[in-house]
């Protein structure tokens, strides 16, 4: 069975970093991409940075240079630096759907497969 599990969400003080894990356990072959979504309360859920299997990364403009993301064989991270109040959120980890053969670039990514959410919460 397909299943992401993702861990190392806390509340810290602005300013403060905390690194997420996320555990890909339904997986043989390898995946074309991962990423990290968040949602605040009360906002629709956006794309915090992505990773394919060339470990090409990309980010949103409001966590380039404090966030990182990266992965080793099946579990995937975040590392979060410098964080903000406006980082509060949920995180998911999510990964693409598609068969490994069919690229190695997050362009077109089917992300089909989430994990249940850890919570980060930022306090000023």
């Amino acid at each position: 069975q397909v299943q992401l599990v993702e861990s190392g969400g806390g509340s810290v003080q602005a300013g403060g970093s905390l690194r997420l894990s996320c555990v890909d356990s339904g997986n043989t072959y390898g995946r074309i991409c991962m990423a990290w979504f968040r949602q605040a309360p009360g906002k629709e859920r956006e794309e915090v940075a992505t990773i394919d299997s060339r470990h090409s990364t990309r980010y949103r403009d409001s966590v380039k240079g404090r966030f990182t993301i990266s992965k080793d064989r099946n579990t995937l991270y975040l590392q979060m630096n410098s964080l903000k109040p406006e980082d509060t959120a949920m995180y998911y980890c999510a990964a693409d759907s598609r068969p490994f053969s069919w690229g190695d670039d997050c362009a077109g990514a089917d992300f089909g497969v989430w994990g249940q959410g850890t919570q980060v919460t930022v306090s000023s």
